[in-house]
């Protein structure tokens, strides 16, 4: 798996991970104890995170100005991240000193704040006016009292496709004329047939439904859950929808059947497997090291309805960490409004803080990669339209259940019917 994968779209901790998660609770367990460092002792701080967040160059210049503090990295998987983030945290034991976690989980983690330090006793709630305030919201403890995490990045969606695949199958390929041709999903899928019937080699529309599912529901002012943070995917007409459209690309034969950020979907970047991809912002910086000889051939044109979110991370410092107040100051630094400009620069992953949205350093940056596409311009307007959309305890769980069913159809194991009856029940047991 790319180093560049760190906000996983489709998350996939398990279900015994996750109930320890719940064990956990609120509950604070037991506190490392603080040490202060002797004049000229180097205290390290580690960093975990899920891929890479393009931190390391930032390290560097950090170690310019705190000579006595060394930064270890260390970088897992997605799913492993996130499955030891939960039990060190029920252990006390073995948790970075500075923790990532992707949005989907974000909600799980502050529900434990017990575990985790209150960055507002190191002076950072003075950053919340930087930040989007629903992003800004999702780091606070559920009854808002305690700043557990400040956010790295958002995942304001666009759509990459391969305009070389366009013009093959006949399609237009500009991206003005390319947004035109899908306002509305159904737009989409219908572009999709056109595709389809073009029978271009090799090719098929899409990736896989998940992405397609997850922008969808992102986009609708309310998604799995409601305020109450009670779970309404048998109720809400707005996810129903959302699965109904994600199988019809299954079943009229638009998708690759290419697992997100498995190997096979890893190099069906560089094969040219599929015509189109959910697009958020750090996406574009895994498809150009992915597809590293498509250079000029992919481009970004709106998305279906128009704005929407997927990923983007906070970081956090366990309540374990013998360096509370170091980590507070790590990631003060590593969020930072210049630092999140860099990192969106060198990486894709688009900023948390609304100010740089109409930075002309942003505004009018492009990536040759994508045939000069005008990366900060399409980003910041997506996420300006960004409708925050509240997030439940369980988000991914509920997740995970859904999207098992659509790989169910899309495998032939079952009808839609069939697997969104078994959605329902598994999703019935999430607590």
């Amino acid at each position: 798996m790319s180093p560049r994968v760190r906000r996983l779209a489709v998350p996939l901790l398990t279900a015994s991970v996750l109930a320890l998660a719940t064990a956990c609770g609120g509950g604070g367990g037991s506190t490392a104890t603080e040490t202060s460092a002797k004049p000229g002792e180097k205290i390290k701080l580690t960093v975990d995170l899920f891929g890479d967040f393009g931190f390391k160059p930032l390290y560097e210049e950090y170690k310019k100005t705190h000579p006595d503090i060394e930064v270890v990295e260390n970088v897992t998987q997605f799913n492993d991240h996130h499955n030891n983030l939960v039990k060190r945290l029920a252990t006390n034991a073995g948790a970075g000193d500075v923790v990532a976690v992707e949005v989907g989980y974000i909600s799980t983690f502050t529900a434990q704040p017990g575990r985790f330090a209150d960055l507002k006793q190191y002076g950072l709630d003075k950053r919340q006016a930087d930040y989007l305030d629903w992003k800004w919201l999702q780091g606070l403890s559920k009854d808002r009292t305690q700043v557990l995490g400040l956010g790295t990045d958002v995942g304001g969606l666009a759509m990459c496709y391969r305009k070389d695949l366009f013009d093959k199958a006949g399609l237009p390929s500009d991206r003005a004329e390319v947004a035109a041709l899908w306002p509305t999903w159904e737009d989409y899928i219908a572009t999709g047939k056109k595709f389809a019937g073009a029978n271009v080699p090799g090719a098929k529309f899409v990736d896989s439904p998940g992405e397609i599912f997850r922008a969808m529901v992102n986009q609708a002012s309310t998604g799995l859950y409601d305020a109450q943070d009670q779970i309404i995917v048998d109720s809400n007409p707005e996810v129903k929808k959302a699965w109904d459209l994600s199988n019809r690309l299954t079943q009229d034969g638009l998708t690759a059947k290419l697992a997100a950020f498995s190997p096979p979907w890893n190099t069906g970047f560089a094969k040219g497997s599929f015509a189109t991809i959910i697009c958020p912002a750090w996406m574009t910086g895994f498809i150009q090291e992915q597809a590293k000889d498509s250079a000029g051939k992919w481009d970004i044109a709106t998305v279906p309805g128009g704005s929407g979110n997927s990923g983007g991370s906070h970081l956090m410092v366990p309540k374990q960490s013998k360096h509370p107040k170091e980590a507070a100051e790590l990631i003060d630094f590593l969020t930072s409004k210049e630092n999140q400009a860099k990192v969106f620069k060198e990486e894709g992953t688009f900023p948390s803080i609304p100010a740089l949205y109409d930075d002309p350093s942003i505004q009018n940056f492009t990536k040759p990669f994508f045939g000069d596409a005008p990366i900060g311009k399409i980003y910041s307007e997506a996420a300006k339209a960004l409708k925050p959309q509240h997030l439940g305890p369980k988000e991914g769980d509920v997740r995970v259940a859904i999207g098992n069913g659509l790989g169910r159809v899309e495998q032939g194991k079952q009808t839609p019917d069939q697997a969104w009856t078994q959605v329902l029940e598994d999703v019935k047991k999430i607590k």
